[in-house]
């Protein structure tokens, strides 16, 4: 069974259904004990840092992903659920992370050519950093995954496992131990992104 975090943001029920689609069961919870009892934890997000962290971290949920990372099961965040992993976030002033991953989440405005638009919306070239990594059992080279953001994660390389190319190479998925990250939507990149679920439900804690 897969806990999808309800903490109030992220595409949770488009989780479902593709967890569905791999033939996984999974749950939309916000109830500790239900966390505790699922085999693989979902962290999801969409919307601003600040006002995900402070959720998060109002609900006792924050405690909740150290705890069942501490145990050694497989959690991965999605998109800004994977941005909350790191150290802290510049998104609109300077706000804390969870600290789980090394890093810092900065604005693509800046750092990424001119005539791009922000934010990145759409499909690109997974780069993998490391062919090897449990969730890429399924998926190959240069395959595309569906982004949508304006921050990206940097000073992880440490973590860095997959990159894309949006007029620089940005970090679009991370792992450490048992704890993995994906920037891009892995419920919203068809085919490639079932692939990768699948392959994390098939990670054993």
């Amino acid at each position: 069974m897969v806990a999808i975090i309800d903490y109030g943001v992220g595409n949770l029920f488009s989780l479902h259904a593709s967890f569905q689609a791999v033939g996984q069961p999974s749950v939309v919870t916000s109830d500790p004990a239900a966390i505790a009892a699922a085999s693989h934890v979902i962290l999801p997000g969409v919307g601003a840092f600040a006002d995900a962290a402070a959720k998060l971290r109002a609900s006792g949920l924050d405690e909740v992903v150290r705890g069942e990372i501490k145990k050694g099961k497989p959690v991965m965040g999605i998109c800004l659920g994977m941005q909350l992993l790191f150290e802290k976030s510049y998104e609109f002033g300077e706000h804390a992370g969870l600290s789980l991953l090394q890093g810092a989440v900065v604005p693509m405005a800046g750092t990424i050519p001119e005539g791009l638009k922000i934010p990145h919306i759409g499909w690109n070239a997974l780069h993998l950093l490391d062919e090897a990594n449990p969730i890429f059992r399924y998926t190959t080279h240069d395959e595309c995954v569906y982004f949508v953001h304006s921050f990206y994660a940097a000073g992880c390389d440490d973590s860095c496992i997959a990159t894309a190319e949006y007029g620089r190479e940005i970090t679009a998925a991370v792992n450490r131990d048992n704890l993995f990250g994906c920037q891009f939507h892995p419920e919203k990149s068809g085919a490639a992104g079932l692939s990768i679920l699948r392959a994390f439900c098939e990670i054993k804690g």
